[in-house]
This record gives C-alpha cells, sequence and structure tokens, in this order.
C-alpha cells in the first residue's frame, strides 16, 4: 500500500532549532523544549509530510519583564533591527538545509520549482513581519525565500494587532507601516496568512486587498464558544472563512488541543473527533471540501502531549482521515485535504 502524502501549512522547523532541537535526530533521541517530541526533518519524511509552510517566528518581548524569553527568536518590542536579525538567523538557517540537501526551497505562488531529490519541499512563512525593518526591504526578503507573511504573532507588531492585543485597544488593526507593506506584499505576489490577526486587522487587511488569502493554522471560532470573548479572536469567524474560500484561499487545520475543544482543561487532549468537526465546518461553510488542509503547528510552544488522542507523532496523521471516512468522505476528498488542496493553491 502507498504511504499517504501530506501538505502541512505550519511547521516551526527553525524555531524548533533555535530551542536546541536536534531536527536531524528522530523524534526520540531530540532534546530541547516541547516534549515529548513529533517534528524532526526525519520524522516529517517518515510520516509522508512531503510539503510544508516553514516559519520564520519571531517574539516581541517587555525588556522591562524580569521573565521575558531571551532565546535567539526573541527581541525588544519596537526594536525593528533586533527582529531582523532574529528573523534573518532563521532564513539562513533554512538556506543552509537547503545547500545540504535536506530540504527544497518552494517559490513564489503560481511559479514551479524545478524537480529535486530533496525529501521536504518547504516554502517559509513569516509569521509576525516585525523582521521586516522598513516596507521598502520586502523585497529583500522575498528574493531571498519568504513566499507567505502574517502580519503578527500573538501580540501586536509594529504591523498590527495580533490575537493577544486587547479588542478594544485603539491600536489593534493595522498600522501606518502596514498600510504601505500590503501593497508592496501584493505587488510580489506573496500570501496574506491571516492566522493570528486581531480581528479588527484581519477586517481592515481583506479591505485594503483583493488577493486571495490563507489562514495557515486556525480553526472555527463557532466551535470555541464565546465568539466575542478575547480568546476567540485566535480562531476564524464564519464571515472570515466564508471571504477566504470566496478569494479561493486555504484554511489550515491546528492540531492543538486547546484550539479544537474549549471544555479541554490543561494537560488533556482533544478527541480526533473534533478535528473533524472544525474540518466539517469549514467545508459548510464553504460549500465545498476545496479550502481546507492541514496546518498542525505541531511542536509550535507544546509537546506531541498536547495533539488529539491518536496523534502521538506525525505519522499518525491518517487518525484525522480515518475519522472522515467514517463519517462518509470519498477517497478524492480524503486526498484533496491531505495535499492536493494546498497544491492547487500554491501551483505547485
Amino acid at each position: 500500500m502507498t504511504r499517504p502524502e501530506w501538505f502541512d501549512a505550519h511547521l516551526d522547523l527553525a524555531y524548533l532549532a533555535e530551542t536546541g532541537r536536534d531536527m536531524h535526530a528522530d523524534p526520540g533521541q531530540a532534546r530541547g523544549r516541547h516534549q515529548p517530541v513529533s517534528v524532526t526533518l526525519p520524522a516529517m519524511h517518515a510520516a509522508g509530510v512531503t510539503h510544508c509552510l516553514g516559519t520564520i517566528f519571531t517574539e516581541p518581548t517587555d525588556p522591562d519583564d524580569p521573565e521575558r524569553e531571551t532565546a535567539p527568536f526573541a527581541y525588544a518590542d519596537g526594536d525593528a533591527l533586533g527582529a531582523w536579525k532574529a528573523g534573518m538567523r532563521q532564513l539562513k538557517l533554512y538556506h543552509a538545509w537547503r545547500d545540504a540537501g535536506l530540504i527544497q526551497l518552494m517559490p513564489a505562488r503560481g511559479m514551479r520549482a524545478p524537480d529535486s531529490e530533496a525529501p521536504a519541499r518547504v516554502g517559509v512563512l513569516m509569521e509576525g513581519a516585525d523582521p521586516i525593518e522598513t516596507p521598502e526591504q520586502l523585497d529583500d526578503w522575498a528574493r531571498a525565500g519568504v513566499i507567505a507573511i502574517g502580519l503578527a504573532w500573538a501580540r501586536r507588531s509594529r504591523y498590527a494587532g495580533g490575537n493577544a492585543t486587547p479588542i478594544d485597544d485603539p491600536d489593534a488593526g493595522l498600522s501606518g507601516l502596514a498600510h504601505e507593506l500590503i501593497p508592496r506584499i501584493d505587488a510580489l505576489g506573496i500570501v496574506h496568512d491571516l492566522s493570528h490577526l486581531s480581528q479588527r486587522a484581519c477586517d481592515e487587511l481583506l479591505e485594503r486587498t483583493e488577493a486571495s488569502v490563507i489562514a495557515s493554522h486556525s480553526n472555527c471560532r463557532a466551535l470555541m464558544g464565546d465568539d466575542d470573548a478575547q480568546g476567540a479572536q485566535r480562531h476564524l469567524a464564519d464571515r472570515t472563512i466564508k471571504e477566504v474560500a470566496r478569494r479561493g484561499g486555504m484554511v489550515g487545520i491546528n492540531l492543538l488541543s486547546d484550539f479544537l475543544d474549549p471544555s479541554v482543561q490543561r494537560g488533556q487532549r482533544a478527541p480526533v473527533d473534533r478535528v473533524a468537526d472544525h474540518i466539517e465546518r469549514v467545508c459548510e461553510l464553504t460549500g465545498s471540501t476545496d479550502h481546507v488542509g492541514l496546518g498542525s503547528d505541531a511542536d509550535g510552544g507544546f509537546g506531541a502531549d498536547r495533539l488529539p488522542e491518536g496523534i502521538d507523532a506525525l505519522s499518525d496523521l491518517p487518525a484525522i482521515t480515518g475519522v472522515l471516512a467514517q463519517r462518509g468522505w470519498a477517497d478524492a476528498d480524503l486526498e484533496k485535504l491531505r495535499r492536493t488542496n494546498w497544491l492547487s493553491f500554491w501551483g505547485w
């Protein structure tokens, strides 16, 4: 039987390496943060994850906070040069993996890459735009391989409010810098990622661009409780999901248990059926199976023990399609979910 292949639209590969993980080891031998481990380059290969979006993840911190993050991916809030340095280190790591033949860096949407023997094909997604010191610098990042950008991570960036920005904060939307950056992003064919934006920033972005967009690793707000709560900002409103589909975009389903079931307590795991619930909610809202795929965020700040029940490693991803098959999904639609929806979106 042929091994199924997957496209995962959100893996923090460079970040994990910067936390001390040996990305060349098998999961059981990989040390560093976020134990137990599910994501390393060999684990991806063994699980059939042939394509992914690999992030440049950087974290703004309060320099006056004695418990602030001090790892190489962190920078002082507002420090554009510090953010650039943090982001560039991760981009150079992807370049090193490419030069070693471990990955192939994928081109911008609609551009075909040459055939490669590399076991993984990776598109670089900047998660939080602060490493772009000025909008004029975007061309440099695009030439170096960045093909998708989320304007903010959870905290507010210099460009936009994030999902942790207070809803009533007057700066929860887009900044003046974002108004300059967005048309440059569109002109270069870079894809906007809505995941982690505050609802206000998301709405303002969609007002300023007609481009196709993605939410690389977000779930359905309607399945996660109070639509108006601060925590709900991390998930997609129904209207946003419909708009993503109207533009021909994609939603990648996040596998963190906390983002699948609002009743899950810290340390508990959501049933794998809840993954299927979020997938089918997207399909119900968009009227097809064409706009949903995987954006697991596996090991992205948490260990494998916070993935859904039955998914202890990337090799367990077929548990998701198994539930959907029991619900009557056809093989062709399961293959769309696994990889071809994302491949069609990118034109790869």
